[in-house]
């Protein structure tokens, strides 16, 4: 079956509120692990899981930075609107450059109370700063976003400095609560670096400094890659099969030493901390791919779309779609890979690039939940049925699982 004929109402489970988890942990690696392996189950603790991950393993994170894309204005009339900023206008190279920009920037947003915004009508920050007035203005309308002008009068700082002073913590809409204190640490891992999420890889939340250091003694290497997850992390799937629905596109960046250390672990195990490190992974061996094609003639050709992993392109190993990578990064003399992602990763496709894959429990009928269960198959309503049966605490701020991937049909 082709994955554009699958029924979301097949993905799905029932999640009480309760097994919701509304706060972290205090301990980061205190959270609980369930490991499913060659189709067993068993439990553990993230400070532990070392002992699960073979020796000479590759561990992918994501080091992208949650910024504080969640920003109040006010009107005349003492109203307030939400404005939250998802992704910079499409003129921008990429998210960096526009994080950089002085005194003006044009967002894409989603806007809370949109139909109460008047047309040509200016609106201030609600919380007022000391160090700049800040006014929005929406400039286009989309079918469920809009651009918005966002203008500060102290040409100073940057877009991405405003952002921390006037936003608040975005957490996800489902915990149902007002971002707190603690929220600004416990929503961002240890090594977020790059800044350009509105949602927190959540899987890297369970790292510490010692679990790291753990993996190393281990011989276990690490790397890092940058997804910069978009709200469409939590876009309900609303079409009746998956040929309605439209996967929000992501920016991610590669550097051209990670495309090596991929290279080299090949033959190993590579496991992905997150299903951004598994898009962003995947998504390099489809670009690779277009390249060992010659479909890529330049860097905006190198994109993936949603249904590229089913398309009629011959499918080069692995290992020559990473060197077709690194030989065009050498040819246009680019130290990072910076492009974007739509990859739906489905029931149907073939994984080419990771093994093993570190998550949390996403929600029913979510591409995250189709994304599992391409990854381990119908074994995933076993891990599900576990994981609510034995007091694992469900979606952001939860607990996790370490899967292994299917090898063989039926598993």
């Amino acid at each position: 079956m082709h994955p554009k004929e699958l029924k979301i109402e097949d993905f799905t489970y029932h999640l009480p509120d309760e097994r919701i988890a509304k706060y972290p942990l205090t301990e980061r690696d205190a959270s609980k692990l369930l490991i499913y392996k060659d189709g067993v189950i068993s439990e553990d603790i993230y400070r532990n899981i070392n002992t699960h991950i073979p020796d000479n393993s590759l561990m992918v994170f994501n080091q992208t930075k949650v910024v504080h894309a969640r920003m109040l204005f006010k009107k005349h009339s003492g109203g307030v609107i939400e404005v939250f900023c998802l992704a910079p206008h499409k003129q921008y190279a990429d998210i960096h450059s526009a994080m950089l920009q002085k005194g003006e920037v044009l967002w894409e947003c989603m806007i809370g109370g949109a139909s109460k915004w008047k047309h040509g009508l200016v609106l201030q920050l609600a919380n007022e700063n000391p160090r700049f007035i800040l006014s929005a203005k929406i400039t286009e309308r989309y079918p469920a976003s809009y651009i918005v002008k966002l203008e500060w009068d102290n040409d100073q700082l940057t877009f991405a400095e405003v952002l921390h002073y006037a936003g608040k913590v975005p957490l996800p809409p489902y915990l149902h609560r007002e971002a707190e204190v603690t929220d600004e640490t416990r929503y961002q891992t240890l090594f977020a670096k790059e800044e350009g999420s509105v949602a927190a890889p959540t899987a890297g939340l369970h790292f510490t400094n010692e679990v790291i250091q753990s993996l190393q003694e281990k011989k276990i290497d690490t790397a890092f890659v940058t997804l910069h997850a978009g709200a469409g992390t939590f876009k309900p799937v609303k079409a009746e099969t998956m040929a309605g629905h439209d996967m929000h596109a992501e920016w991610i960046e590669v550097n051209y030493e990670t495309v090596l250390q991929l290279s080299e672990h090949l033959d190993k195990n590579i496991v992905a901390v997150g299903t951004t490190s598994l898009r962003t992974l995947e998504s390099l061996y489809w670009m690779g791919n277009k390249i060992a094609n010659g479909v890529v003639v330049d860097l905006h050709d190198i994109a993936v779309s949603q249904w590229d992993p089913y398309g009629e392109n011959t499918n080069v190993p692995a290992d020559v779609a990473l060197k077709a990578i690194t030989d065009f990064m050498h040819i246009k003399n680019l130290k990072k890979l910076v492009t974007r992602t739509q990859i739906l990763i489905a029931p149907g496709y073939e994984f080419k690039i990771v093994n093993g894959l570190v998550t949390n429990f996403h929600q029913p009928q979510s591409t995250l939940l189709l994304l599992v269960s391409a990854f381990i198959g119908p074994g995933w309503r076993k891990v599900y049925d576990y994981a609510l049966d034995n007091g694992f605490r469900f979606l952001s701020y939860g607990d996790g699982c370490l899967l292994q991937r299917r090898l063989t049909p039926g598993t």
